[in-house]
């Protein structure tokens, strides 16, 4: 998760975070992919599939006797260091003074988080059944459950403004929405067939930080040289997805006792946690910028049935979901919203999570592992989450929301 400092420019943020990078790295795939298909070319396969290391096998699968692809670095070794840090911002928002740590504070918008679960993945079921292909297409449930933080971040502070409690809001959402989404992946997409036994090991892990804790150590190289592999070989070789391998092992890095929150930029945490955070802060967005290259190259004519799925999830499900479970926790339930936010600002936020493209793409990729037309299909669906800002930005307008960036609501404002 790329940090920004809450005051600083939101147009500046997203050239210092890894939405530049995301950006890049799916253009160039795009623009690769398609350029293939005018030729008749498959120099994008070729290289997004390459034998790094014929001595693993041959062919071109990922791993387990098929060869040592770039795909598999990139998607099940290097993005373990991406949910690494999501992980670190869920297991920081339970701490004392975390945004998830006051159960009256963040009852809404758990509830929200829940809606924007169970919306999108209902529209996305109800619609493979109604178009027969629900064997094909219907393991792709979870693409339009996703929320990208730092996109949606940015989205949100454009139209409300710095210091919204909008934003909060959708921090709260998308924290959570991560927090479901590592348990989605983990219990739904196993990468191979499930060998339980293994996470044996993944316990031997935990143990062993915990030990590396009371010890004293506070270098966060040990906990990922030692622990962090134990645990990255055990979720590998018990078949859950491997990209999720660091996850166990975070809550054993020493760590301060309260949590500043997310995007804040206060340059005084010093603890373990916060080290290993800032230390691979930057690398990480060099990574989703190799994510979106190898995952992001799909034709254009790939839009299909898997295409419209996952875009009525995103535009149309998560927004409802997200307000209707919203509507059900202040009119039934008399849950509180913030200071200064109504049902109106929910119903925008609810269309700026619309913004899933990272976790979207990668469960694409888990949920449809083999390349076809099935594959891209649904990942096109993921990338059109692009255009989430168009429709929060109509239904801000509709709402009577004059954006920030026009002039309109700001500093909580409303």
């Amino acid at each position: 998760m790329a940090t920004a400092s809450t005051n600083a420019n939101p147009v500046r943020s997203f050239l210092y975070n890894n939405s530049m990078f995301l950006v890049l790295g799916s253009l160039a795939a795009l623009l690769w992919a398609n350029a293939d298909g005018l030729f008749s070319g498959h120099s994008y396969h070729n290289f997004v599939h390459v034998n790094l290391w014929p001595l693993a096998g041959s062919g071109h699968g990922d791993h387990g006797g098929h060869g040592l692809t770039f795909h598999f670095v990139v998607n099940d070794i290097l993005m373990a260091l991406f949910f690494a840090i999501a992980a670190k911002e869920v297991w920081e928002s339970i701490l004392p003074g975390g945004a998830l740590s006051n159960m009256r504070t963040a009852a809404t918008p758990l509830l929200a988080t829940a809606g924007g679960v169970v919306g999108p993945s209902v529209v996305y079921l109800v619609g493979a059944v109604a178009v027969g292909q629900y064997s094909e297409l219907g393991n792709g449930w979870a693409i339009p459950c996703a929320t990208d933080i730092a996109f949606s971040y940015l989205i949100a502070r454009l139209i409300f403004g710095n210091g919204h409690p909008a934003i909060s809001f959708l921090l709260l959402l998308a924290i959570a929405d991560d927090a479901l989404g590592l348990a989605i992946l983990a219990v739904f997409y196993p990468s191979s067939e499930v060998s339980l036994a293994w996470l044996g090991l993944t316990a031997i892990a935990v143990a062993t930080g915990l030990g590396f804790k009371r010890s004293g150590i506070r270098n966060f190289w040990w906990y990922l040289a030692i622990p962090g592999i134990m645990s990255w070989v055990s979720f590998y070789m018990a078949g859950i997805h491997a990209a999720l391998g660091l996850v166990p092992i975070i809550a054993t890095l020493p760590h301060a006792n309260t949590d500043a929150g997310i995007f804040a930029e206060s340059g005084e945490e010093t603890d373990t946690l916060n080290q290993f955070e800032h230390w691979w802060k930057e690398p990480v967005e060099l990574i989703l910028g190799l994510f979106a290259l190898v995952n992001a190259g799909v034709v254009l004519s790939s839009v299909g049935a898997g295409t419209w799925l996952v875009t009525m999830g995103l535009f149309v499900g998560k927004p409802l979901g997200i307000f209707a479970f919203s509507y059900f926790a202040v009119r039934v339930l008399k849950l509180d919203l913030p200071g200064g936010m109504n049902l109106k600002h929910v119903a925008v936020i609810g269309c700026i999570a619309s913004l899933g493209f990272t976790v979207a793409l990668f469960v694409s990729t888990a949920a449809f592992p083999n390349p076809g037309p099935i594959q891209d299909s649904v990942k096109m669906g993921a990338l059109l989450s692009f255009l989430a800002p168009v429709s929060a930005l109509a239904t801000a307008w509709l709402m009577g929301i004059r954006p920030a960036f026009l002039g309109g609501e700001e500093e909580g404002k409303v």
